[in-house]
């Protein structure tokens, strides 16, 4: 799905998103990416939700977002209730949600100058 917000106020928007791959500015990912306005963790290595412990989120611990959202791909899957207290010790505000959702609060928040991050896992093929 193309994405048409272009607030001019951040350098990182995501312009589509779909299965398989994400498109930040004129760049396009196939892999789980953490997208900040300022930066991009393209390297982002996640894990299984179950897994995910505050160590996969260090790439934005510098940025101390006061928003971290996650997409967890084509459905929500909420992590570990100790993911989301460690964060909020950490002083980030967890917002667990789908990709889709994920991108497009991203854009509105990133809009509205927030200290947002997003963590977001590809969106799995219908058949996959």
């Amino acid at each position: 799905m193309k994405v048409s917000l272009d607030t001019g106020t951040a350098s990182h928007l995501i312009k589509a998103y779909g299965a398989g791959s994400i498109q930040v500015n004129e760049t396009v990912y196939d892999r789980d990416l953490i997208v900040m306005p300022e930066s991009i963790e393209s390297e982002w290595v996640s894990a299984p939700i179950a897994e995910l412990t505050a160590d996969h989120f260090a790439a934005v611990h510098d940025y101390a977002p006061e928003i971290l959202l996650l997409g967890t791909g084509r459905r929500q899957i909420f992590p570990p209730a100790r993911l989301m207290a460690e964060l909020g010790r950490q002083g980030m505000g967890l917002e667990v949600m789908d990709t889709a959702a994920a991108c497009r609060t991203y854009n509105v928040l990133m809009s509205e100058d927030r200290r947002v991050a997003a963590a977001l896992m590809m969106i799995e093929s219908e058949d996959g």
